[in-house]
């Protein structure tokens, strides 16, 4: 596995193919309030490009032209929130989306263990650790541990992919998951517009 860090945006000239895993660092988990801190993401290859923000507003154009480029598809783990962190500091609608939650939910009916760790151990036979999640993200220098667990949360997105879209076609709800990944900007908006844990569609 090989790190490069880059500082405020992505280098001229990188190119992650058709598909790049992604994640995101924040300084907590409420969107509005916590400021992205940094963005991780792979072309599945072993490497982990991570970008870092110092705080304050955050010009990355070659970042977020990758994230709305509609030739690149975004792969995440949760994309819920990944999604509306890059719109609310980046500005832009991320898609095409896949994620590996979702997918998860719909395929791996017989659990209720989705989380990464889960899905890296239960599907790959690859144990994470989490020891390093709830660190601060914007200190000035970050440790070798926290760049390493940050760089492992997209090194595995691409084999989980490919596994679940054999058990999304399996089961034949591969069309249903990506219409799920459509609908994820629109969720994120919604989240981002106060309607985070109100049910629209309730009665």
């Amino acid at each position: 596995m090989t790190n490069h860090l880059h500082e405020g945006d992505l280098p001229a000239g990188l190119s992650f193919g058709d598909c790049v895993a992604v994640d995101t660092e924040t300084m907590g988990l409420r969107v509005q309030r916590d400021r992205l801190c940094l963005v991780q993401l792979s072309a599945g290859d072993g490497n982990s490009h991570l970008v870092r923000f110092a705080k304050g507003p955050i010009a990355a154009p070659r970042l977020a032209g990758l994230m709305a480029d509609p030739a690149v598809t975004k792969l995440f783990h949760f994309a819920r929130f990944d999604v509306a962190v890059i719109r609310r500091y980046l500005g832009v609608t991320t898609r095409p989306i896949y994620c590996t939650k979702i997918a998860s939910r719909l395929v791996r009916t017989y659990t209720d263990r989705h989380g990464l760790k889960d899905l890296c151990r239960d599907v790959l036979g690859i144990e994470l650790s989490k020891q390093q999640q709830s660190t601060d993200w914007g200190a000035t220098e970050l440790s070798a541990e926290q760049l390493k667990y940050a760089a492992t949360d997209v090194l595995h997105l691409h084999q989980l992919r490919q596994r679940f879209d054999d058990m999304l076609r399996r089961e034949g709800r591969l069309d249903l998951a990506q219409a799920c990944f459509n609908f994820l900007p629109v969720r994120a908006e919604l989240d981002l517009q106060g309607w985070a844990d109100e049910d629209i569609f309730a009665h």
